[in-house]
């Protein structure tokens, strides 16, 4: 079964899972899917980007590995469920604001640009939402955020708007999560998540120094070790 699949998302939500991780790029036909990577190499050994491809052929990939949705496929297909989108590129953010803005009470936006994240949010405003949707931090902000934290400086500047820290425990030899680091955001009300967390000591671990919420490829054990 193939990651940001139909398939996938009903077996995290069958396991009880109420937030689920995902990722949006924009196909041929202007059509916001889901999926992480940027062509179809480690899909079907094909070097295609995945915005050079028609949304039907996708379809037909995807159709023995989970089945392909679209942004508004899934939100409609799971309304109990709470999503993190990751957009992946400048070509889906603004397309994104219409289908996320009916659903913005249940939608984090994040990017690894924080440029890309902000245009993201401000098509959903401008889509008419109620609510702006949740958002957490570009990479140039988490790293803003790491270093105020070390200088014990003041981060209030770079998390305005913010509403969470998406974060790698470490970043090769850097240690990214630091006891500073989340008393700093948590001073803010911003929260701290840690990604890609699979072991169920690290999450306990994690759970137990203060952070708000772990991103795992394992719903299942997750669920299981945290309750």
């Amino acid at each position: 079964m193939w990651d940001n699949t139909a398939a996938s998302f009903a077996a995290a939500h069958a396991a009880g899972a109420e937030y689920i991780e995902t990722d949006c790029r924009m196909t041929a036909d202007g059509d916001v899917v889901l999926f992480h990577d940027e062509d179809l190499t480690r899909l079907a050994q094909d070097d295609r980007r995945v915005q050079d491809v028609r949304t039907a052929e996708l379809v037909d990939l995807f159709a023995a590995h989970g089945g392909l949705l679209t942004v508004a496929e899934m939100l409609d297909m799971f309304p109990d469920t709470r999503f993190n989108i990751d957009v992946k590129t400048d070509a889906a953010a603004v397309p994104l604001g219409p289908v996320i803005a009916p659903h913005s009470d249940r939608v984090l936006v994040t990017s690894f640009s924080d440029a890309r994240r902000r245009r993201a949010v401000r098509a959903v405003i401008d889509a008419g939402a109620a609510l702006r949707p949740a958002t957490s931090a570009g990479q140039g902000t988490m790293i803003a955020m790491r270093l105020l934290s070390a200088l014990r400086a003041s981060p209030a500047r770079v998390l305005r708007d913010i509403d969470a820290l998406q974060i790698p425990e470490r970043l090769g030899a850097v240690r990214v999560l630091t006891p500073q680091l989340l008393r700093a955001a948590h001073r803010h009300h911003v929260e701290v998540h840690v990604w890609t967390v699979n072991d169920p000591a690290d999450m306990k671990r994690l759970v137990a120094s203060g952070v708000d919420g772990i991103v795992t490829d394992r719903a299942d054990l997750a669920l299981k070790t945290l309750g």
